[in-house]
């Protein structure tokens, strides 16, 4: 692999508005999840620019942030000063973060592969998340039109999460063809989804840059073409996405097009999206870890007590 050609993009421009309850808890000035700590003492995305640094460099990774979060971004950044931050000037959602990043990274260098990584994840063990990266990169190299996702085994049939009907063996390391893929299903889908051996959709993507392109161009022809269009100045990025609609890039794109995908299950770590208090409250207590809100809530802050995780 030509590790010159990989890059990330770490996506943190999201609000958390379902976190929020626990936030406000650790946090008093109103930051969003990404910029919270948790467990620990680093925050979401200083934790996730940590796992992707053990592969990618800092000047091969995009932080996609939202200018009304710049106060806290300054601060997440010190140990990396490298790091390309591209700031939207409102959240439109991950279609139009991932697309301006990727068409700003193939400005860059065309034959790049671009790692997609949300900044909203517990990972257990993160060199062999990232060494599982690094194997994917091989097989994108090999089927440059295919867009990869990494999935894990599901342990319920959490109709929150996407849910990916995995096919045939296309190629190592263990990568298959995508028979269904379901955005949030139904509760009844994601029981069905579970019984044929689906896997939750981490939202972790690996592909070329042009694979992805060609995608949201494809699903989101408008869109695409105005942020291929748009400057690099605050003012021209500004009217650019003032003429676009917020989209969803799982929805919008990539189950329009299953086709295109591919997906590979994760090896045996523990994996979690926090986008909720229930789920992080699961994680810790399966990890073993014991962060201070755990067991000091904080009188009429909104969020019920960690006692429904008691057993």
């Amino acid at each position: 692999m030509n590790r010159s050609r990989l890059w990330a993009v770490v996506l943190a421009g999201g609000e958390g508005r379902r976190l929020r309850p626990l936030v406000e808890r650790i946090h008093a000035d109103g930051r969003p999840k990404q910029f919270a700590v948790l467990v620990g003492s680093r925050s979401l995305l200083r934790r996730t620019l940590d796992r992707v640094g053990l592969e990618i460099p800092p000047d091969r990774t995009v932080v996609v942030a939202t200018r009304t979060h710049e106060r806290f971004l300054a601060g997440e950044l010190i140990e990396t000063p490298r790091v390309r931050v591209l700031v939207q000037p409102l959240d439109r959602g991950t279609a139009a973060g991932i697309l301006l990043a990727t068409h700003r990274i193939a400005g860059i260098d065309p034959d790049a592969v671009v790692a997609m990584f949300p900044s909203d994840h517990f990972v257990s063990n993160d060199s062999v998340f990232m060494s599982h990266i690094r194997r994917i990169v091989g097989f994108v190299e090999r089927h440059p039109d295919r867009i990869v996702l990494l999935g894990v085994r599901p342990d319920a049939p959490e109709p929150g999460y996407g849910w990916i009907e995995p096919g045939d063996v296309l190629d190592e390391p263990g990568v298959r063809t995508v028979r269904r893929f379901w955005e949030k299903p139904a509760a009844e889908i994601a029981r069905s989804c579970m019984a044929r051996g689906g896997l939750w959709n981490t939202f972790v993507l690996v592909a070329k840059a042009s694979a992805i392109l060609d995608a949201g161009r494809r699903a989101l022809p408008a869109l695409s073409a105005v942020l291929a269009g748009a400057g690099v100045e605050r003012d021209e990025l500004a009217r650019a996405y003032a003429q676009i609609p917020a989209a969803d890039f799982s929805s919008s794109v990539l189950a329009a097009f299953p086709e295109l995908l591919a997906v590979s299950r994760l090896p045996s770590l523990t994996w979690s999206d926090w986008g909720t208090p229930e789920r992080v409250t699961e994680t810790v207590r399966h990890e073993g870890l014991v962060p201070n809100w755990l067991d000091a809530p904080r009188p009429g802050a909104g969020f019920r007590s960690p006692a429904v995780l008691a057993p």
